[in-house]
């Protein structure tokens, strides 16, 4: 899908892409808040923050970092949106 070329310019990709979703194991509150901010900061450097970003919330992706934003963000931003 043309949309979806963005996928291969993302910093994310590579050996460290675990961190930008739950382990299988249960994670501790304070586990999940250090594995997100180390993916937070791979999405600042990232090129294409914002395609990918929109791309979670059009499909309304449940799981992981997607733009630089959680699950709870994104949810947040689509209630912005449509309030």
């Amino acid at each position: 899908m043309q949309d979806d070329l963005w996928q291969a310019k993302a910093a994310c990709r590579g050996p460290h892409a675990a961190v930008f979703f739950p382990p299988s194991h249960f994670e501790r509150k304070d586990e999940k808040e250090l594995r997100e901010n180390r993916a937070k900061a791979i999405c600042a450097t990232c090129p294409v923050k914002k395609p990918c970003l929109d791309y979670a919330i059009r499909i309304r992706e449940p799981h992981g970092i997607w733009g630089g934003l959680n699950e709870v963000e994104r949810k947040q931003v689509l209630a912005r949106r449509a309030g």
